[in-house]
């Protein structure tokens, strides 16, 4: 018996992957009907939680990774990458020591100081970390250069006054020019035991960095005032260093250590904030996972309505099988159906959450308005905004994670529509 060519071309047409009434027929699904209204309920409800798991996904990530980045800048814009303090002797050739320091391929900046806690106060009291530098070098540090809010660093180590932080400044009422009152324990030996010190300065300048916890603790003094306060005469605590390029740390530490040729003790920034970027790591990494079960939902959603929607069409599938449609042919209709909700409803969300992550500081001025409640303190979170910012690999992850997950949702109920005999479909029509 000889084959029509007609019927062979059209049996070929048919058998092509992905073919034109494949599409047709997977999104004439997709509509809702009256029959199906509720398997198109489930679709939108699949679709509205991939939409909000992308966008909910790259938006926590990238306020995760701003606030990451900005407590870092702000931590190392204040404290340094390297930290050089003295053994055996006194620091008392910092001089030197940051001469050596300082030509040090890497090192962009070296600032002796004295260090120490104190109370400050005026009609209230607030615990503070004094600190003691030269002119010269709190004009370049990068905390408080291009930070003073009101006054001036300019003549600094003549002018005999401190320089404080917004938020100290804040809570002890303090404007420029008032006096504040430093405090410490380790004061003059009398016959009652050791008194403490005390003196008053006048405020010269206000600075604000941006991160709460150091506004609210910093006092700069000059370093000679600070070595006479701290009876550490000729003496500095530590050497704070600056890098060009963070990430070359270690390659540089291992040049100071070379380059000074007194002993010292040797810290860096990693040591000294491990916990808290430990735990930001952590958080981060559980905030991702806890997400990505909105998706997860999402995707077993597309499971149970295509499941409904192969059970509803079930006579649609047994007349398309007897029409000459493959089994492979009817698997790819209803691959098409999920992957499209899948597909779409990811675009959406990436949509939607690149729009979000890049207002999201605006978002929470207008909630704290609509709300009349601040729901981001700065004395919890140490910085003054909502930071964000957008990774690619992060933005690339999700969407590949929610592809992944929608077009695998998609496998089951579609190789059980292929499975479907037409003639136990048809047995009762």
């Amino acid at each position: 018996m000889t084959q029509n060519p007609a019927d062979s071309q059209t049996s070929s047409r048919g058998a092509r992957p992905f073919a034109a009434f494949e599409w047709m027929i997977a999104l004439r699904y997709l509509r809702a009907r009256r029959s199906t209204g509720f398997v198109s309920v489930i679709a939108g409800f699949s679709f509205l939680g991939i939409v909000l798991g992308v966008a909910t996904l790259i938006v926590v990530m990238a306020v995760m990774n701003g606030f990451h980045k900005d407590l870092l800048a702000k931590i190392v814009g204040v404290n340094g990458h390297i930290f050089l303090q003295a053994v055996e002797t006194p620091l008392t050739d910092y001089d030197d020591v940051t001469r050596e320091v300082s030509g040090v391929p890497g090192v962009a900046l070296a600032i002796p100081m004295i260090e120490g806690p104190a109370a400050v106060s005026t009609t209230s009291m607030a615990f503070a970390l004094v600190r003691g530098v030269r002119e010269a070098d709190i004009k370049r540090l990068p905390g408080i250069a291009g930070n003073v809010r009101q006054g001036t660093l300019d003549g600094f180590d003549k002018a005999g006054g401190v320089a404080i932080g917004q938020r100290i400044a804040e809570n002890l009422g303090l404007r420029l020019g008032d006096k504040i009152k430093v405090l410490i324990a380790n004061g003059p030996q009398t016959p009652f035991g050791v008194a403490p010190r005390s003196k008053v300065y006048p405020v010269t300048a206000i600075f604000q960095m941006g991160m709460a916890e150091f506004d609210n603790l910093f006092v700069y003094m000059p370093l000679p005032e600070a070595q006479g306060f701290f009876s550490k005469d000729n003496e500095a605590s530590v050497i704070e260093v600056f890098l060009d390029r963070p990430e070359n740390l270690d390659s540089v530490r291992s040049a100071i250590d070379s380059a000074v040729t007194r002993p010292m003790i040797m810290t860096d920034w990693r040591e000294r904030n491990r916990t808290v970027f430990d735990a930001l790591n952590v958080e981060r990494n559980v905030m991702f996972i806890i997400l990505t079960l909105i998706v997860l939902v999402a995707a077993l959603n597309i499971i149970s309505g295509l499941i409904m929607l192969v059970k509803d069409k079930s006579h649609d599938i047994a007349v398309l099988r007897t029409m000459g449609a493959t089994r492979g042919g009817v698997m790819r209709i209803f691959l098409i159906t999920g992957a499209s909700i899948g597909v779409v409803g990811t675009f959406a969300g990436l949509i939607l959450g690149l729009l979000l992550a890049s207002n999201v500081e605006g978002i929470r001025q207008f909630l704290k308005w609509l709300l009349n409640a601040n729901l981001f303190p700065a004395e919890i979170y140490f910085l003054s905004q909502v930071p964000s910012s957008v990774d690619p690999i992060d933005v690339l992850l999700v969407v590949a994670m929610t592809l992944t997950l929608s077009v695998l949702a998609t496998i089951y109920p579609s190789w059980r529509a292929a499975k479907l005999d037409p003639v136990e479909a048809l047995r009762y029509e």
